[in-house]
């Protein structure tokens, strides 16, 4: 596939007149895309109403996973109807340890879901962010049919 650059701008402007004074709010920015309001985590003097790069990176495991597995699910002839994922990840004071992925996946028919349970686990293996990252990424996929 060869390379894919991905350029973003991250801007800022304050004062760091003192640990407690300055802001962290700034915004992201990409290609003409929306902005994303962002900060520090609350923990850190952030505003608890802006992402966080904590959130985001959870966030882009879950989003990159779910991307692979409806591809997966077109191409193997399984009919997603519904996917939300409700997707937790676990830090300690210098890293991340887990991130666990909790989709709830509807499907057409009774007969797709043990396809669907099984494409998370390719899913999971194609996925770049999660190749990307030195820490487990658990998947806990619940899988119903609209039928």
């Amino acid at each position: 596939m060869g390379e894919h650059r991905y350029e973003v701008e991250v801007t800022w402007s304050g004062a760091t007149t003192g640990y407690r004074d300055y802001t962290r709010n700034h915004e992201l920015l990409a290609d003409g895309r929306p902005s994303i309001p962002a900060t520090a985590d609350p923990k850190f003097r952030g505003d608890k109403a802006r992402w966080n790069p904590e959130q985001l990176l959870v966030a882009s495991l879950s989003d990159c996973h779910m991307l692979w597995y409806l591809h997966l699910c077109a191409e193997a002839g399984v009919v997603v109807t519904d996917y939300h994922d409700t997707a937790v990840g676990v830090m300690d004071d210098e890293r991340f340890q887990l991130v666990t992925l909790r989709p709830r996946v509807t499907v057409r028919e009774p007969g797709m879901i043990d396809t669907a349970r099984q494409l998370h686990g390719e899913a999971h293996k194609r996925c770049f962010i999660a190749n990307s990252v030195n820490f487990p990424v658990a998947h806990e996929p619940t899988i119903v049919s609209e039928g």
